[in-house]
């Protein structure tokens, strides 16, 4: 740091494989440091996390009283490493007075590698972190190794305090739990979206409008592992665009969307699979009115690749931004996953799409859920979702209607059953608009059984006829041709099921 406001700098080395380091103390300076306001003090600590150490390390800060802001900074080397061996990614947030207990209050922010400097003070904090007062005690700086290089990690940590009287902290803002919109109807949406509040590069007003040029009706807050974007999108709202607030729980076993969680949730993700803790936030987000929706969980990343099991998921995230084999691996698993559920009369989970935009030039709205709900609400979308009444588009362009009838006139769309004798004759009908050059398949429990090429208009309408005895369940895929020869192309629509028969498999989701 340079400046021309006092300053004191003291090195403290821990020990070159010490885990849990000692204490940075700011002690000496309650008396005589804090006494002009606008003055600061700094320490910094160095040390080197080796290769195995726990997912999270704690440094704690003893901050006395008096204090205004807190700043930290941080750097760590990156040692080159030969080809396959994973280098060096440190991760660091920052916990209370209250302390760092699994699920408890003493979050105030996390911003993971996306920057190397944050600060909080009462009314204001960088993006990632939770503003609010500074207040007396021993916080924690959490440094988290996500990988660690054979010769082990190096690190630097500098944390300095300004003093002086602390400004009144606003009354977070959040979204309306309502828009207009268009009474009962078909609304487009996209659930994971992330902006400067973890390590996105879009700012939320940049958000808002890319979701407008999408044609989007509601969009869902997702930052890595915080919440304090939920407070971030006022003036952006409208009788056009809902907000929901959520998060991305980005643990090293996977990642899950929490979706539409009560503004100001915090949803832990410090655990592994093998914790046995996934099943208890879980229940947590849904206690918050949010759904859990496990997102690419065929991802490649370090981490990434789900591992918690679908026995808590609202719904899952089967195409995650532009469509690519590992979204088609977790299509199958979905498919898999239906055919279960159809065999053991148990609740199926529900399919969605969302962009996991960052930056230019990711696309906002690609791909994006189409859900059927009696309003545009929070609770009304939830509910679509939950129970399945929804289809995915690559864009709003690409629109679907997709049903069955038969049996004394009864009728199914998506996400229903149609509740008809194993020999009832049923005609199933797809109508498509907006997939030039596209073929439609019908999916079902046996595989693919129907395909038709659409007109080059990209609109069309195909049917066929079956019986729920030859078919349990009937979904819809829109695809593009080829690009490799012998492989699927990539989707351009995807729906969710629809049933046939008097089974008791029900429509997703999992009770409160």
């Amino acid at each position: 740091m340079t400046g021309s406001i006092a300053r004191r700098g003291l090195l403290l080395a821990t020990a070159a494989t010490a885990l849990t380091p000692g204490p940075v103390s700011f002690a000496d300076a309650a008396a005589g440091e804090g006494d002009e306001a606008g003055e600061y003090t700094e320490r910094t600590v160095r040390g080197t996390l080796p290769a195995g150490s726990p997912d999270f390390v704690y440094l704690p800060v003893e901050v006395p009283h008096g204090v205004r802001e807190i700043t930290v900074s941080y750097a760590y080397e990156k040692t080159p490493v030969p080809p396959g061996t994973q280098g060096n990614a440190l991760d660091i947030g920052i916990f209370d007075e209250r302390g760092t207990e699994l699920g408890g209050r003493g979050f105030r922010g996390w911003s993971g590698g996306a920057r190397s400097t944050f600060f909080l003070r009462a009314d204001a904090a960088t993006p990632g972190y939770i503003p609010g007062p500074v207040r007396a005690g021993t916080w924690h700086i959490a440094l988290g190794p996500y990988t660690v290089a054979p010769e082990g990690l190096p690190y630097e940590v500098t944390v300095a305090l300004r003093f002086g009287v602390s400004a009144a902290a606003p009354e977070p803002v959040y979204p309306p739990e309502r828009a207009k919109g268009r009474g009962r109807a078909w609304y487009r949406g996209d659930c994971h979206l992330h902006s400067v509040h973890s390590d996105g590069r879009r700012t939320p007003a940049e958000i808002a409008a890319a979701a407008r040029a999408a044609g989007l009706d509601f969009i869902n807050s997702s930052e890595h592992n915080t919440h304090s974007a939920h407070s971030a999108w006022q003036g952006l709202w409208g009788d056009d665009l809902l907000i929901l607030t959520g998060e991305e729980v980005t643990t090293r076993n996977g990642h899950v969307v929490a979706v539409a969680t009560d503004p100001g949730t915090f949803v832990d993700w410090r655990y592994r699979a093998r914790d046995n803790r996934f099943g208890h936030f879980a229940k947590a987000v849904r206690r918050a009115g949010g759904l859990v929706v496990p997102a690419h969980p065929h991802a490649t990343c370090v981490g990434c690749h789900w591992k918690f099991g679908y026995g808590e998921a609202d719904a899952v995230e089967v195409w995650n931004g532009p469509y690519t084999p590992e979204d088609e691996i977790a299509l199958a698993e979905w498919d898999n996953s239906l055919v279960a559920a159809t065999r053991t009369s148990r609740p199926w989970i529900p399919a969605v799409g969302s962009s996991d935009a960052h930056r230019e030039p990711d696309e906002v709205g690609l791909p994006q859920t189409v859900v059927l709900a009696r309003e545009l609400s929070r609770e009304a979308i939830t509910d679509g979702i939950r129970a399945g009444r929804c289809y995915i588009a690559e864009s709003s362009a690409v629109t679907l209607a997709f049903g069955a009838t038969g049996g004394r006139g009864l009728h199914a769309g998506i996400g229903e059953r149609l509740p008809a004798g194993p020999q009832t004759p049923v005609t199933v009908r797809l109508e498509v608009a907006g997939a030039p050059g596209c073929t439609a398949h019908l999916v079902t429990d046996q595989g693919t059984l129907h395909t038709v090429a659409l007109p080059a208009s990209g609109a069309g309408t195909v049917e066929w006829r079956t019986t729920p005895a030859y078919a349990a369940y009937v979904r819809a895929e829109v695809r593009h041709p080829a690009s490799v020869p012998g492989l699927p192309g990539a989707l351009a629509a995807l729906t969710n099921p629809l049933f046939l028969g008097t089974g008791s498999a029900a429509a997703g989701g999992r009770a409160c």
